[in-house]
């Protein structure tokens, strides 16, 4: 599981959201930068605007929440946003080199297999499934 934390800005009818907390990825080393762990904690880098999640708990503005994602998820969600869109440029680039359409027509078809396989993207609309849970801290602990 890749797992981040995120505080909740404003929260109406199950949609919370959420801004960032300091802390990128799993904190057991000083190595984000090289970790796939930290994947989920970069997406939440402080240069992000706030995001909508849904939450089944009742959560005000404040509260700090626990954000996970399954790697496999993760991993789809890399696949569907890179890899399809580049294959669909090499595809589109090959297909008009390979009908003659020499060096120009290779451009151009590697710009139209780019935008292919972005629609393509945009029409599947899949979204990575996260698990919110709300974080509790006990008596004397402090948030």
């Amino acid at each position: 599981m890749i797992a981040t934390s995120a505080r909740v800005i404003t929260s109406t009818n199950g949609i919370a959201q959420v801004e960032p907390t300091a802390q990128f990825g799993c904190g057991g080393c000083k190595t984000s930068s090289s970790c796939a762990v930290s994947g989920l904690g970069k997406y939440f880098s402080n240069n992000r605007k706030a995001i909508a999640v849904s939450c089944d708990a009742s959560v005000r503005a404040g509260d700090e929440l626990h954000m996970t994602m399954s790697e496999a998820d993760f991993l789809k969600a890399g696949v569907l946003a890179y890899l399809l869109p580049s294959l669909f440029t090499i595809a589109g680039a090959g297909l008009a080199a390979t009908l003659g359409y020499k060096d120009a027509g290779a451009v151009v078809g590697a710009a139209l297999g780019f935008a292919s396989g972005l629609l393509l993207v945009r029409l599947i609309a899949w979204v990575p499934r996260m698990t919110v849970s709300q974080v509790t801290f006990n008596e004397g602990d402090t948030p």
